[in-house]
């Protein structure tokens, strides 16, 4: 509505300034503003009408009868006015047929304007359809008014948004459903044996002491194997649906990694590992979650040692490098095919060769969870082969970055 009176206001201000400026006398100077507008008027309103009978026609429709109701609006309130300035005959037919003759190019270059936005608003709407059907919209022209190709523009990022997601999902659905597998045969197998060992106490096979002792022992690791099992499940499935939440606190870089060294060194010495840590510059304070964080650490350095031969080292680093903390664990495994550096922390992934997740029957969980938390505290986790074996590394903000709870 404001624009209405603006419009209007701006209309009858035009007009006095013409009249003044062409000395017309106030009296003859309204007659011919009052003519020339009604009559413009009402030619608009029927050509409004127009408009609403013919509202679900194509758009070229619309912008032409857009046009020819302004140019007939224009040429009939000329044509009135003249008429009411009783001119002659004569003159007044040369000025219907000068305003019929521009009036016929005027709609003529609208409808041309028209099938140029109908052609426009068709390459939008097959860009529109190509992105619906998931297909690339390389063989639809590039509308060439702004404003369409502006829209054409985000349907394109969009589509390239759809495309991305897509190939997202479907790399989860095919880790979800290689996980599905892994974790099925990892449940059947220690089923099979606590079934087998339970069987046997049942039956009275497994009677003399020393084996029903065996056999609780085994029926006991199974039960454990298990339960970590399930802790790993639960752990990857609040990371991966975002509901992990951590316990921030501020703690000593050293104190982690020399608790982590504490925690695995019976394991290294039961297995004839050498276990070594070195902090190379002075100690940083780090808010993180310190569970967590030692969860990845001690998952690091246990599958180093795990995957190391006897007489084999393992050697962790720790310090402050670029203004972030790292911690990297080196073995002696004899390294990662390169092909499979991209994808050790998959969720489930599980290499054919010497040094990769899973290979000691594991469900291939501890990395894909070792990375989920990494990620969470702004963090990266990458490993690289090295000499004889294989560096995994860790870096993190010196100051928290990540999601807290």
């Amino acid at each position: 509505m404001k624009r209405i009176v603006a419009v209007l206001a701006t209309g009858a201000g035009g007009a006095a300034a013409v009249a003044y400026a062409a000395d017309l006398p106030p009296r003859d100077a309204l007659i011919l503003a009052v003519l020339g507008a009604g009559g413009a008027a009402v030619t608009g309103a029927a050509c409004a009408l127009l408009l609403v009978v013919f509202r679900r026609g194509t758009i070229s429709v619309q912008v032409s009868l857009v046009a020819l109701s302004a140019v007939a609006a224009v040429g009939i309130g000329a044509a009135t006015a003249a008429n009411g300035m009783f001119i002659s005959s004569h003159d007044l037919n040369a000025l219907v047929l000068i305003l019929a003759c521009a009036g016929a190019v005027g709609v003529v270059v609208s409808m041309w304007l028209a099938g140029r936005l109908a052609r426009d608003a068709e390459l939008l709407e097959q860009r529109a359809r190509s992105v619906g059907e998931g297909t690339a919209a390389l063989h639809v022209s590039r509308p060439r008014s702004r404003e369409f190709a502006s829209v054409a523009d985000e349907l394109d990022a969009m589509a390239d948004r759809l495309a991305r997601a897509g190939e997202r999902e479907r790399s989860l659905d095919a880790s979800r459903r290689e996980l599905v597998a892994w974790v099925s045969h990892d449940l059947r197998t220690p089923l099979a044996g606590i079934r087998a060992m339970a069987e046997a106490l049942e039956d009275g096979v497994a009677s003399d002491a020393d084996t029903v002792h065996r056999y609780h022992h085994g029926i006991r690791t199974e039960v454990d194997r298990l339960a970590g099992l399930v802790d790993d499940l639960f752990e990857l499935s609040r990371i991966n649906s975002g509901t992990l939440r951590l316990r921030i606190q501020s703690v000593s870089l050293d104190e982690l990694v020399s608790d982590t060294l504490a925690a695995a060194s019976a394991t290294a010495r039961a297995k004839g590992v050498t276990l070594e840590g070195r902090l190379v510059t002075e100690a940083a304070q780090l808010e993180l979650s310190a569970q967590e964080m030692t969860r990845v650490f001690r998952n690091l350095v246990e599958n180093a040692i795990r995957h190391t031969p006897s007489d084999g080292s393992v050697f962790v680093e720790a310090g402050v490098r670029d203004d972030r903390a790292y911690v990297s664990v080196k073995d002696s495994c004899g390294g990662i095919p390169q092909d499979d550096l991209d994808r050790v922390f998959d969720l489930a992934f599980r290499g054919e060769a010497a040094r990769t997740p899973g290979a000691d029957g594991g469900a291939g969980l501890g990395l894909a969870i070792a990375k989920g938390i990494v990620d969470a505290h702004a963090g990266e986790i990458a490993v690289e082969n090295e000499a004889t074996g294989c560096r995994f590394t860790v870096t993190l903000p010196l100051t928290h970055g990540g999601a807290g709870g």
